[in-house]
């Protein structure tokens, strides 16, 4: 997770995250549900400019439902989502290189890794590469 997501992650923080994903139609921030309980969250965030024809996404799952398979489906099902409702032709995502779980994930969902940048991410307090996978249309 980028430092974007406050820690620690209060209500107050959920209740305008809420507001905040139900605002765009379509919609482009889903629930991950597993047997009718939401275990994670997964979204595709349009970009601007020059990149307009490009979605960069972004998901989480709860480690007690990790290692099953659900978020490379969810993957997968996002990317099929974000082809059909919006007019893009690349969708990335930009895991951390110490990250190997969400690597096998987008490589997995059919992802290919287009850069490595070394060293240019910190979170908590350690340097880490930078990865950027991507599938286009």
């Amino acid at each position: 997770m980028t430092d974007q997501f406050p820690y620690p992650y209060t209500l107050a923080h959920a209740h305008t995250f809420i507001q905040m994903a139900m605002q765009h139609t379509p919609a482009r921030i889903l629930a991950i549900e597993v047997d009718g309980n939401a275990v994670g969250g997964i979204g595709i965030h349009l970009q601007q400019d020059v990149m307009h024809k490009n979605a960069e996404l972004g998901y989480w799952l709860s480690e007690a439902y990790r290692g099953r398979g659900i978020m490379t489906e969810a993957v997968k099902e996002m990317v099929d989502y974000a082809f059909a409702h919006f007019d893009i032709i690349r969708v990335y995502a930009r895991p951390y290189g110490n990250n190997k779980a969400s690597q096998r994930v987008l490589e997995k969902a059919g992802f290919v890794l287009e850069a490595h940048i070394k060293g240019n991410i910190i979170k908590n307090d350690e340097m880490l590469d930078e990865l950027i996978y991507a599938v286009r249309k």
